[in-house]
């Protein structure tokens, strides 16, 4: 019998992914359910739930607890999530309580970029680091900032929205109502949306004649695949995203004196031509003392990062 295991849930703005996790890190069942976000908290909640009985069904072992990384902005010490920008309608939904309600396990709440930090620090590629700052590039561009081997949270639970560094005080609207979000330009709908503005003048990419045939066909995944495969639009995009990220983090490493960069999440995907052009931009635009300390790495834990960052909540809790 497995020992010492916990439930670690990744909400996200457009799926939900859980898992029953062992102590050294190894994911032992997983389901995954689509959010609903746009029917609101209650939908929401009730797709959690339905994870976690699915995982509960002939689960290996008895479980300690459960962790949960949200969206948005989360109080630890009241186990609430709110300003949930890609999520409409929520507004201080006290989350911790209303699942420890329905399954009579502690519960632990955390950001949802804070647990994907929390688990490459824990089982990933910051095992071996003290200070780090993870961003997650998916639906929105989430972080999470280690110093000294803890998550920082700030006074309300909010440090770590990297996606809400403003490149351009002038720039476009993004969802929290600010205006230039790195957030706004490589969020994945913003992404495809900086993809089609100029298709006009470059009609001969293999991403042009790709929407023509599948408007709905764009992603990361193919935008990759046509950067692979030779595409110069492809590849502009790629390195345009990367200089965009490292415009946004050259403040802030400037500001905490972190010099190593984790990046996960779905368009990190575009790999070494992405790192390679966060780490150029950033190396031109920080402090020179800190040029040559830069570092741009891949995240390890993939697409389990967050379940496994919200499952070592429970854990670090039994220390």
């Amino acid at each position: 019998m497995n020992k010492n295991l916990s439930i670690g849930i990744d909400f996200g703005g457009t799926t939900i992914k859980a898992g029953i996790v062992s102590e050294n890190g190894k994911v032992i069942k997983k389901t995954i359910a689509d959010t609903f976000a746009h029917q609101g908290p209650k939908k929401v909640i009730r797709q959690i739930k339905l994870c976690i009985k699915e995982l509960l069904i002939n689960h290996p072992g008895p479980v300690l607890g459960i962790g949960v990384g949200s969206p948005g902005i989360v109080s630890v010490t009241k186990g609430t999530v709110s300003n949930l920008h890609n999520v409409p309608g929520w507004e201080s939904v006290p989350l911790k309580r209303i699942i420890e309600n329905e399954f009579a396990l502690p519960v632990l709440i955390e950001n949802d970029a804070n647990t994907a930090a929390i688990g490459e620090l824990e089982f990933g590629a910051g095992k071996k680091l003290t200070d780090f700052i993870m961003v997650t590039l998916g639906t929105g561009v989430g972080g999470g900032i280690i110093t000294n081997r803890s998550i920082v949270h700030g006074a309300h639970g909010g440090a770590g929205e990297i996606g809400h560094i403003s490149i351009d005080f002038n720039g476009r609207q993004c969802n929290c109502g600010g205006l230039g979000c790195i957030e706004a330009y490589i969020g994945n709908s913003q992404l495809i949306n900086r993809v089609k503005a100029n298709f006009k003048k470059n009609k001969s990419s293999l991403l042009y004649h790709l929407h023509n045939q599948n408007p709905n066909g764009l992603s990361p995944k193919t935008i990759s695949e046509a950067a692979t495969a030779g595409d110069l639009y492809a590849q502009h995009i790629i390195t345009e995203t990367g200089a965009y990220l490292g415009y946004a983090l050259t403040s802030l490493i400037n500001v905490l004196d972190i010099s190593i960069i984790i990046v996960g999440g779905g368009v990190s995907g575009f790999g070494t031509p992405l790192f390679n052009s966060i780490q150029t931009t950033l190396q031109s635009r920080v402090i020179k003392s800190l040029a040559l300390t830069i570092k741009v790495i891949p995240a390890k834990l993939k697409n389990d990062a967050g379940i496994l960052g919200a499952s070592a909540l429970i854990f670090n809790s039994q220390k």
